[in-house]
């Protein structure tokens, strides 16, 4: 496995992964990320994992630029790349199309095909979570179908509500919280995928896998009811996908 290291400012190091990005990628930078997590007393602070990079913060007073490559290094060096663990596959019950997915009928016609075709590719299909960024929770999902993939929105919304569903190019993802956004919105989620107050305040992360669920309107409210008050059992499953 080849990565190499470059200064990311004053106290971090980007190490990027020269791989195409898969899934067997987000494997590795996965691994890379457990062996940080083992690295106690090191000046190292926190990473962010990406595509096919991470960003590895440091504490500049404690340690250097040069002896934190150098442990970066003999992570890479030691990896087993060829170790695997077991994924989280999680359910996202999603209420797809009217005033929740304003954007289903245009991708429809776009594609040539019904909302009702649109909704049975997308629920049929299991994402990879490659990266979480843009905002705090939002999960960039690989594994769409080319025949729903859509360009983004030649002018963003100003205001996208929290739990919406989008495709944009070859991706999906859902936007964790209200924001700005150009994704084609074709249905929401009523699950809370950032609460800052929980001891776990994210509800999956990169490397789990992603399963979408049609509800109907009822569903919807009936769980956004239960997620409020705290009685809502996220379907979780460990396998692989």
């Amino acid at each position: 496995m080849e990565i190499t290291f470059h200064p990311l400012g004053e106290a971090a190091v980007k190490c990027c992964f020269q791989e195409d990005i898969s899934p067997a990628l987000t494997d590795q930078i996965q691994a890379f990320c457990r062996k940080l997590r083992s690295q106690k007393g090191t000046g190292l602070i926190e990473w962010v994992p990406a595509y096919d990079s991470v960003a590895v913060y440091y504490d500049p007073w404690d340690t250097s630029y040069e002896k934190i490559t150098t442990l970066l290094q003999n992570i890479a060096v030691g990896m087993d790349t060829k170790s695997h663990q077991v994924k989280n596959v999680i359910t996202i019950p999603t209420f797809y199309g009217g005033d929740y997915g304003p954007d289903l009928e245009n991708l429809a016609n776009t594609n040539n095909l019904s909302p009702t075709d649109v909704i049975n590719l997308h629920t049929g299909a299991s994402y990879l979570i490659n990266m979480i960024g843009f905002l705090p929770g939002f999960p960039y999902l690989s594994g769409l179908d080319e025949q729903i993939a859509m360009p983004r929105l030649e002018s963003p919304r100003e205001s996208v509500p929290a739990g919406s569903v989008g495709i944009a190019g070859s991706q999906t993802g859902i936007y964790p919280l209200d924001s700005p956004g150009g994704w084609n919105l074709i249905g929401r989620t009523p699950l809370r995928l950032f609460d800052p107050e929980e001891d776990e305040p994210f509800l999956f992360e990169q490397g789990d896998y992603l399963r979408f669920k049609s509800i109907n309107e009822e569903e919807y409210k009936r769980i956004q009811r239960e997620v409020e008050d705290g009685t809502y059992e996220l379907e979780r499953r460990e396998g692989f996908e």
